[in-house]
């Protein structure tokens, strides 16, 4: 794993493409080499209704959850997540020169014992 959310607001479809930045943070969280390929999963949810800052309706948002089993040591979390972070941010830069958006992430660790899985991707992934 990990599992890596966007919520969103809904002005943000017409500034980016989402699906194009699902498919850049499950690259960026594959290559910082610290979870494995068929364990990465991105998925994003638009938030229709939203109030941000002085509540003009050009602000947007992005905000990023990352879940990992724990295990991993702090210095390994920092770096994935500077990395993951980075990787975004160059994306939405060209938007964030032109409208205001507030963008966030943060990772945290889901307690094994509370959290059973199971996976058959590997069996059907193919390599290359």
């Amino acid at each position: 794993m990990p599992h890596l959310t966007i919520d969103y607001s809904a002005n943000m479809e017409d500034r980016i493409d989402i699906a194009e930045l699902c498919n850049r943070i499950r690259l960026a969280a594959i290559e910082t080499g610290v979870f494995p390929k068929a364990g990465v999963r991105v998925r994003a949810f638009k938030a229709d209704h939203v109030s941000i800052a002085d509540g003009a309706p050009d602000n947007g948002y992005i905000d990023i959850s990352v879940r990992l089993r724990e295990g991993r040591d702090q210095d390994t979390r920092e770096r994935a997540t500077q990395q993951i972070f980075s990787a975004v941010e160059a994306y939405l830069n060209p938007s964030m020169e032109k409208f205001p958006i507030a963008l966030s992430l943060e990772m945290r660790n889901i307690d094994a014992s509370l959290s059973p899985k199971s996976n058959s991707i590997r069996k059907f992934l193919k390599e290359g």
